[in-house]
């Protein structure tokens, strides 16, 4: 079954799944679109100015919407922005003593010693959430509009044993999640409404586990009826030009990264916030935004050769 087949196959389980759509990053080959999205969450782990990266946070969201994929971001997003910006922002609270701004005193917590909250702290921890948060979306991104079929392929010549997990991984996975609300929906069928709260919940995961265990052995069998694991030579790979849809991301990509690497490295957008925050929102942060939105997007601007 394709990967299309399978995202629409799978429902619930499927909604992060990659589909065919009419978009230019869905018609890039898969190895430049993961670089492309490999591309954009390392700009957000280089740079550190909250500016720069909103303006790389609406790259991203814009490169999605481009892309036709959203609504899955926006899923992403909204299972995932809550719980990082609580931890990062709670974690880095009651751990870090760096700040002179205190705002709160909340004694003596013994391992952790004397706890004083400041707003160092505070914006030190959620602008790591906004990086992570762009990150997450970056992986989505590559997870929507990003065949994993051929990008497996891809990369079957590197390691073709790895390139065989992860493919078995990818398609078994989603299965799996099917069976566990498959058994969950039976298990609410039932007269007595099945075991209530956690009780029923590890009914469930424990029936998933075994069907796992078992759909492996079945699998692990078939590969060996079909000859893998036996030595032999890499395979080879039918060689496919390079389209403009295809240079046009890599390009993009090259220089999303160069541009952050440059003004981190330049000091064109500083952020220090320790001991007193300071973040520069001149010009040049907001040239380097302008940089960022214009060379993450431009790719799309180009349709000629799109399939509906």
């Amino acid at each position: 079954m394709s990967a299309t087949a399978r995202s629409r196959s799978l429902g619930g389980a499927g909604r992060f799944a990659y589909r065919r759509q009419a978009s230019p990053l869905h018609a890039t080959r898969a190895t430049v679109g993961a670089a492309y999205g490999l591309a954009l969450a390392t700009a957000a782990l280089v740079l550190s100015n909250p500016l720069a990266l909103a303006g790389l946070g609406v790259a991203v969201v814009g490169a999605g919407v481009a892309a036709g994929v959203g609504p899955q971001l926006w899923r992403a997003l909204r299972f995932t922005a809550i719980p990082l910006i609580v931890l990062t922002v709670v974690v880095n609270l009651l751990v870090d003593r760096n700040g002179l701004t205190v705002f709160a005193r909340l004694g003596d917590w013994g391992p952790l010693g004397q706890v004083d909250l400041t707003v160092e702290a505070l914006i030190y921890g959620l602008v790591m959430a906004l990086r992570l948060c762009i990150v997450t979306l970056a992986a989505a991104l590559v997870v929507c509009a990003v065949d994993p079929d051929e990008l497996l392929r891809a990369l079957r010549g590197v390691s073709h044993r790895s390139a065989l997990t992860a493919t078995l991984a990818t398609r078994l996975v989603p299965l799996l999640f099917e069976d566990a609300h498959r058994l969950a929906e039976a298990q609410r069928c039932r007269p007595d409404g099945g075991a209530p709260g956690t009780r029923g919940r590890l009914t469930v995961l424990r029936a998933v586990v075994a069907n796992a265990l078992e759909r492996s052995l079945d699998v692990a069998a078939a590969l060996e009826l079909r000859g893998y694991g036996r030595e032999g030579g890499r395979p080879t790979s039918a060689r496919r030009a390079w389209s403009r849809h295809d240079l046009s991301f890599a390009v993009a990509a090259v220089a999303v990264l160069l541009v952050a690497v440059v003004a981190t490295g330049a000091g064109l957008a500083p952020f220090d916030a320790y001991p007193l925050v300071h973040a520069s929102l001149g010009v040049a942060v907001w040239a380097i935004v302008g940089l960022e939105i214009s060379l993450a997007l431009l790719p799309f601007l180009d349709r000629r050769g799109i399939e509906p």
